[in-house]
C-alpha cells in the first residue's frame, strides 16, 4: 500500500539564492532550478511526482522552503 504525500514544497523567491542544494537532495526529482532575470531558483517542476519527504526544505541553508499541508480529498482535514 502506498502512501500518500501530506505536503508540497512552497518556494520564497525573495530568500531563494539558486544554490541547488534542494535540487541536488530531492529523490523524486521533481525540483529543479529555473533562471528568471539573470536569477536562479528553485522551483518545483512536477507537483504531482512530490512524495513530501520534505528533505529539500531540511537541506536549504537560507530557510527558503517550508512545507504546506494538502487537505484530503475528503475533506476531513
Amino acid at each position: 500500500m502506498a502512501t500518500e504525500r501530506k505536503a508540497l514544497p512552497v518556494i520564497d523567491k525573495t530568500r531563494c539564492t539558486g544554490c541547488g542544494w534542494c535540487v541536488a537532495v530531492c529523490p523524486p526529482h521533481v525540483l529543479s532550478l529555473a533562471v528568471a532575470n539573470w536569477q536562479k531558483t528553485a522551483t518545483l517542476h512536477d507537483g504531482p511526482g512530490c512524495t513530501g519527504c520534505a528533505k529539500c526544505a531540511v537541506r536549504c541553508p537560507f530557510a527558503a522552503i517550508t512545507m504546506r499541508r494538502i487537505p484530503d480529498p475528503d475533506g476531513t482535514r
